[in-house]
């Protein structure tokens, strides 16, 4: 990359590329047919630690994060012009929170941390931005305050939301309203959750605060239950997970704790419920960005080494296992 980033996002646009925002106010994109790097807009403010969510016009949302402190402001990305616009800001100030594209186009944001929360660093509540009006709107709050967690849309429209803490909940655009279920076989934070092809959630590694965990789990939404499944190689926790097109799915990186960090790659197969180990990246890292891209590889961007911010990048293919 043209800098090196960390605690940024990466986002696939209508055309293929990828932007990458954040760490600064800088931003750029990269272009899989050429395998370069392009200075573009710059954003209003910098952050870190936020959130990019494709909008449906094929903008892109980029809402909170840490900059000069906690932010609720939130900017537009339009990929015709490279530039961005001011959008509304949101009723609470956040960073490390999800942002989640339901059916209907608008985003729902939960959780997350400020200085001014009410339960420590971490928020329950949550709000709905509307593309449209290009306006914030609060929901009532998760049953648990969260930083560190994950949502993941499922195949009916709700969104599971798990981890922060020591429970799951389902939110449902269709009432408004948040519902606790089965909750994970283990309490676990800075974790992975990838809806695989058969409905099912998958939830791997993270960290209790014991360090950095092993052990998967799946979400059944159909029974709204929790089973172990095959652990994970090495424990890792700020590492990414990737739904490749062939179903399986690929897990990179590990973060800071009480291990050095990782070069290693494992890929999770649904058939069986394994883990194998395939080739490991160029340079260990944790806190990168995974982008599947439309030709079916994995763009992994920047990070950190445990110093210093990364601007390297590379790709994995999965029909070599490189």
């Amino acid at each position: 990359m043209i800098v090196g980033r960390s605690g940024h996002t990466a986002t696939r646009l209508p055309d293929g590329k990828i932007l990458v925002t954040g760490s600064l106010a800088s931003a750029e994109s990269y272009d899989p047919g050429t395998g370069s790097w392009t200075a573009t807009g710059s954003m209003i403010g910098a952050r870190g630690n936020h959130t990019a969510t494709l909008l449906r016009d094929g903008k892109v949302l980029v809402a909170g994060g840490y900059g000069a402190g906690w932010m609720n402001s939130a900017e537009l990305y339009d990929c015709d012009t490279g530039s961005w616009t001011l959008t509304g800001k949101m009723n609470q100030a956040r960073a490390g929170h999800t942002a989640t594209l339901l059916n209907d186009g608008t985003v729902l944001v939960a959780g997350g941390g400020t200085e001014v929360s009410a339960s420590g660093d971490f928020l329950a509540s949550a709000e709905i931005y509307d593309p449209v009006s290009e306006t914030w709107t609060a929901i009532g709050d998760m049953h648990e305050a969260r930083a560190g967690h994950t949502a993941a849309l499922l195949n009916d429209g709700t969104v599971l939301v798990v981890g922060g803490g020591d429970s799951a909940e389902l939110y449902d655009p269709g009432t408004g309203s948040w519902t606790a279920t089965g909750g994970p076989v283990e309490a676990r934070h800075v974790h992975t959750a990838t809806l695989l092809n058969d409905g099912t959630v998958l939830v791997a590694g993270g960290d209790n605060g014991g360090g950095a965990r092993a052990t998967a789990e799946l979400y059944d939404p159909d029974s709204g239950s929790w089973t172990a499944t095959g652990a994970m190689i090495e424990g890792r926790s700020y590492h990414t997970a990737t739904l490749l097109l062939d179903g399986r799915v690929l897990v990179v990186g590990n973060g800071p704790g009480d291990r050095d960090l990782l070069a290693s790659a494992e890929l999770y197969e649904p058939g069986t419920g394994s883990w194998t180990a395939t080739a490991s990246m160029a340079d260990a890292r944790c806190c990168q960005t995974a982008t599947l891209l439309n030709n079916g590889q994995v763009l992994v961007a920047g990070g950190s080494d445990g110093l210093d911010a990364l601007a390297s990048a590379e790709l994995y293919d999965p029909g070599s296992g490189t």
